[in-house]
């Protein structure tokens, strides 16, 4: 066996499959080397991978912490058996779908060791074979080139020195003609799928021979940069820092770089606008430069600012109720007395057709929400509670006592087609629109949103703007409240129950840029809600969050360490990264063993899910505990059951990557919630993500507890960075110019 790190090639036979995961075709298997007696551990990406097969492997030997030593397959090469014996049993293992002992044993005869020669090469001299007709020709000839064709993309893959976990992506999207396209079209894949796509086609390209300064490539580079910038929240990116970038990272020189452009704005993939603000997150003055944008996100910006223009537009016909019955009905309905600052909200709200609510923690938002709410009744007007998640749904329709819904699903989103079906042709059925958690809401949701609201209707948008932006792109809250052109309502009173609280006052002072107060009031003999554990190195907050968890919170708050306690950190990778902090945490609160190599799931674990699935009514960032597991031999028929507040989601072996551990989550996975508890680790190593907001939102996240654990220098670079709300967007421009700001 050869030492840990080095190469090793290996030939042998798959034994058995022990995990596959049919979407990016990872693979864990048993595999037994010519001339060995015992098999051995092999992971990495295979596709269809079946007992029985003969492979060459290069790998890489690893010791895994549960596991053991096992070989992390680099490259891999089926190898054709040659006598009919082996060909019998190849066949045999599943190879082909479909083909049963006696069609195997027909063509055996008919063609002996030169059987698989045929398939391949030859299939219309299959139907030479008695029985075998053109359909099942046909048949057995597409699958051959299915299952081959992956393997025939992998090593295309291999030769250029690109990681087979992307094969999966690729072979989705163009199926058995992959090869042949990253071939004739390499920058083809760099428009199909973004972010990977334009490394993938550059690698494959300058391997093929390809020079530089192909417009091509040129044009794939813009587009590719522009998606970056989306995918980092901006609208559009400046001129200037484009070309910087396409000499800096491609050795693209700047005319060229212009030459491209024009030929996208053409073609009407960028469109480029001329700005007229001043200054950028890189300093530079850029009032005479352009903005280019994306030709779906200008689309969506310039959308928004028309709609929001239309909606300014239209004459308000004043509620038929006064302050006097106002105050009745909230007390009757609600037995809740307004702050005069809520009463000149509410009083004044219904007089806009769009309006905004803000404010920190404590400040009473959703007691404003579950009033208008009373009011609208009151009026016998239509309304509707809504948020842009699941979660954010589920916690405003609890706490305003009153049905609320996602906006996807009010929406009518299509996940398959990426669209909304309401829109001005078939808007939504309301008179009173309010949106929570409003800071959660991106460019697309918005866009679509307005398109869906009637501009007679009144739509209220309620979030507190210091909190993290949208994960995709746009600042739209934020834009919206600079632009001067709505009407903003901001709650600045702190109510005197809410004042008590120090994770309400940590919170406002993170907020205003000032740190938490970190002592206890050491005269209290009552528990705090509000820790400070200084620790310098990773492996003590480590085992400080464990011990945390798993003994001191639950001992001394009786709260439950899974179900209550909600580890959130800025990163995913690292010691103390949402990866590493789930596998202890895994260990330390449900300790058992594991149904299989590679299943990371147990009984009893925290999970959380990634994709919204309105067919099972689970949306991204649920959280629950998985109920039972379906501990199969045959990963195909793997099945775990997830309960949701008491409500059981199964899943299929296939939907498994639906999931991941949740025991810790991101600060951003986590917006739109509330735990009973939070820990949150910061240290210097997450650096790129000290943000005052990632911090402030991470602490609002707490109902009865806040724990950081980690060093005073990261909490202090997390307080004084507010740098990172600054987002390229020209909708409060777009709004400035002509919008009615009466």
């Amino acid at each position: 066996m050869n030492a840990s790190g080095s190469l090793t090639a290996l030939e042998g036979c798959l034994d058995r499959v022990t995990f596959y995961n049919p979407e990016n075709h990872y693979t864990i298997a048993k595999f037994r080397p010519r001339g060995a007696q015992n098999a051995i551990t092999v992971v990495g990406f295979m596709p269809e991978p079946t007992a029985g097969e003969f492979l060459k492997l290069d790998g890489i030997w690893e010791t895994h912490a549960r596991y053991g030593q096992q070989l992390k397959i680099i490259r891999f090469e089926v190898l054709l058996p040659a006598t009919t014996d082996g060909i019998r049993k190849y066949l045999k293992s599943g190879v082909i779908k479909g083909l049963g002992a006696k069609t195997i044993s027909r063509l055996i005869r008919h063609f002996g060791d030169q059987t698989l020669v045929v398939i391949e090469s030859a299939p219309e001299k299959l139907i030479d074979v008695k029985g075998i007709g053109k359909a099942t020709a046909k048949q057995i000839a597409e699958s051959w080139k299915s299952h081959h064709a992956v393997r025939c993309l992998m090593i295309f893959l291999q030769n250029h020195g690109i990681s087979l976990a992307y094969s999966g992506r690729i072979f989705k999207e163009y199926g058995p003609s992959a090869v042949d396209i990253l071939k004739d079209r390499p920058y083809q894949i760099a428009c199909d799928i973004p972010g990977i796509g334009f490394y993938i086609a550059d690698r494959i390209a300058q391997h093929q021979g390809a020079h530089s300064d192909d417009p091509q490539r040129i044009r794939a580079c813009i587009l590719y940069l522009l998606e970056q910038a989306a995918a980092d929240g901006h609208m559009f990116m400046t001129g200037h820092e484009t070309r910087r970038k396409c000499a800096r990272l491609f050795d693209i020189d700047a005319e060229s770089a212009s030459a491209a452009l024009r030929a996208l704005s053409d073609e009407g993939q960028v469109v480029q606008e001329a700005m007229n603000v001043h200054g950028s997150d890189d300093g530079c003055d850029h009032n005479c430069d352009q903005a280019l944008y994306l030709s779906g996100l200008h689309r969506m910006e310039t959308g928004i600012a028309r709609r929001l223009k239309a909606f300014l537009s239209v004459p308000v016909k004043p509620p038929d109720i006064n302050q006097e019955q106002m105050t009745r009905e909230i007390l009757t309905r609600l037995a809740i007395q307004l702050s005069a600052e809520q009463q000149a909200v509410l009083e004044e709200i219904l007089l806009h057709h769009i309006a905004i609510i803000t404010g920190g923690p404590g400040t009473g938002k959703t007691t404003l929400i579950r009033s208008i709410a009373a009011i609208c009744d009151r009026l016998r007007q239509k309304t509707i509670l809504s948020a842009p998640t699941g979660r954010a749904a589920r916690r405003l329709s609890e706490v305003a006592r009153k049905k609320a819904s996602t906006l996807h699903k009010l929406l009518g989103y299509n996940l398959e087609q990426n669209d909304f079906e309401k829109d001005e042709d078939d808007p939504l059925d309301v008179d009173v629109m309010i949106v929570d958690e409003a800071s959660m809401m991106d460019a697309q949701l918005m866009f679509h949103l307005l398109k869906a609201v009637p501009v007679t209707a009144t739509l209220i948008l309620v979030g507190d703007v210091f909190q993290l932006p949208s994960v995709g792109p746009g600042n739209i809250l934020s834009d919206l409240i600079q632009s001067g052109a709505i009407r903003t309502f901001e709650l600045k009173e702190i109510f005197r129950q809410a004042e008590k609280s120090p994770i309400v006052v940590n919170a406002h002072r993170v907020r205003q840029g000032n740190l938490p107060i970190l002592e206890k009031d050491r005269n209290s003999e009552c528990l705090s809600e509000f820790y400070f554990i200084e620790q310098y190195q990773p492996e003590t907050v480590v085992k400080t969050i464990v011990e945390l968890c798993s003994r001191k919170i639950p001992e001394r708050f009786g709260l439950d360490p899974v179900r209550d306690i909600q580890v959130l950190t800025p990163m995913h990778k690292g010691m103390v990264g949402t990866i590493q902090l789930n596998q202890v945490l895994q260990q330390a609160l449900n300790p058992q063993s594991s149904p299989g190599a590679g299943i990371q799931f147990r009984p009893g674990d925290k999970v959380m899910h990634l994709k919204n699935n309105y067919a099972k009514e689970v949306f991204n960032g649920d959280i629950g505990v998985i109920s039972e597991i379906d501990q199969s031999p045959e990963w195909s028929k793997r099945r775990l059951s997830v309960n949701y507040d008491e409500r059981l989601v199964d899943y299929e072996n296939e939907e498994l990557e639906d999931l991941i551990l949740a025991y810790a989550i991101s600060v951003h996975k986590s917006q739109g919630s509330e735990y009973p508890a939070v820990v949150i680790p910061l240290m210097p190593q997450h650096h790129p993500l000290l943000q005052r907001n990632l911090l402030y939102t991470a602490i609002t996240r707490g109902k009865k507890l806040v724990i950081i654990v980690g060093t005073r220098q990261a909490l202090d670079t997390a307080i004084k960075n507010d740098k990172p709300r600054n987002r390229l967007s020209l909708l409060d421009q777009r709004l400035k110019n002509g919008a009615n700001h009466s």
